[in-house]
């Protein structure tokens, strides 16, 4: 299949999965087309069957804010008709898949059918397309997309109670390539990666985010205060966002800015996960926990919160550890006695890991998207006849 993919391509959790979506799908021999305003993150450059294709957006002086919507749309029926595309997927739906659905229709005044697919995310149901400005345009858009996926049961119920949707959604989860994200097991090498951040004996926590507000990244901060209070430890924060000062401040007043280490976006998280000994994700909501899931793989348990889809992901007490929202003092307390039983950590640790191989790695789950391309353009096919 030719699939032309549209995605945020900045850190987040959204553009990681469209992005790991296509160098799947290129792996196993289609072809894969992005459309955006940038290349996404993760992408190289080197891979083959993928191709990126740039949004151009007008700087006209009259245009106070740039219509990249519009653009966007321009730009998916261009490469569809001159790359012939079977189908586009498009990730977050606002505004990609309303940006989709205008490409669609420009195709078929000229008597081309492209059909394409919306998966649903996360904060473009729960935060974003609940605004009243954008609540009508993104029901249109996702009654009228041909196919709807969802990244956790959590979110398509939620979608459709919350925007009294009436088509079907498919939940196909977010994914790991397993044999990228994977543990060190020579002892030896994995404690001389440790020692750029930790000393022998040391405790390394981790968090991985875009530092937006919904992430809770101060939380973060606060429980590794209360950890290092009773054991020797360090923090590493992998990502960049809005909330990083604050998080920044809130550890020099604390005094442990000394034992904090931000290291911004990195490209090879997988390699710096496999370090951790437990995976701090307080987040106010997450429609499925995509960083844990990743740190799963590298058998490193998680802290979390018991919201949204994340207890679809983690199972409390097996592979990670549930707490409500803001209750670091018990985050802490649960990750204290956690590091204090090594017997508990280790089998935590390979159930985190089996966990993460037996219901989402890529080769599971990719499959599943084949399917679904596959229904969409038989249905697509028997419309014509």
């Amino acid at each position: 299949m030719r699939i032309g993919i549209t995605c945020y391509p900045t850190y987040g959790g959204s553009g990681v999965v469209a992005t790991e979506l296509g160098i799947e799908l290129a792996t196993l021999g289609h072809e894969v087309h992005f459309i955006s305003y940038s290349q996404p993150f993760r992408l190289n450059g080197r891979d083959d069957g993928i191709f990126y294709h740039e949004v151009p957006v007008s700087n006209y002086p009259l245009f106070e804010f740039p219509p990249y919507d519009l653009a966007l749309a321009s730009r998916m029926a261009e490469v569809a008709e001159y790359y012939n595309l079977d189908l586009l997927h498009v990730h977050y739906a606002i505004p990609h898949s309303v940006s989709a659905l205008l490409a669609r229709q420009m195709l078929a005044a000229r008597g081309r059918r492209l059909p394409f697919v919306t998966t649903l995310h996360g904060t473009d149901i729960t935060l974003v397309g609940l605004d009243r400005s954008y609540l009508p345009i993104t029901r249109h858009a996702i009654q009228e997309s041909d196919g709807v996926t969802s990244i956790s049961n959590y979110l398509r119920e939620k979608t459709i109670a919350d925007f009294e949707i009436t088509r079907p959604i498919q939940t196909i989860t977010n994914f790991v390539n397993c044999d990228v994200y994977t543990p060190i097991n020579d002892e030896e090498k994995r404690a001389r990666c440790r020692a750029h951040y930790a000393k022998p004996g040391e405790v390394l926590l981790m968090h991985l985010s875009n530092f937006r507000p919904v992430k809770r990244i101060t939380d973060v901060v606060k429980v590794f205060a209360l950890v290092a209070r009773e054991v020797p430890a360090q923090l590493i924060l992998i990502g960049d966002g809005p909330d990083r000062s604050a998080a920044e401040w809130l550890a020099h007043d604390l005094g442990i800015h000394a034992r904090v280490h931000f290291l911004g976006k990195q490209d090879r998280v997988s390699e710096l996960l496999a370090l951790a000994d437990l995976f701090l994700l307080p987040s106010q909501l997450e429609s499925f926990g995509l960083a844990a899931l990743e740190a799963m793989a590298c058998k490193v348990p998680a802290i979390a919160t018991h919201v949204g889809g994340v207890p679809e992901l983690i199972q409390d007490g097996v592979t990670g550890l549930l707490f409500p929202i803001g209750d670091v003092d018990a985050m802490a307390a649960g990750a204290l006695k956690l590091l204090s039983d090594s017997a508990r950590l280790n089998a935590m640790r390979e159930a985190a890991r089996k966990d993460a191989q037996k219901r989402f790695c890529a080769d599971l789950v990719v499959p599943q998207y084949v399917r679904f391309y596959e229904k969409i353009l038989a249905a697509t096919d028997a419309a014509k006849v």
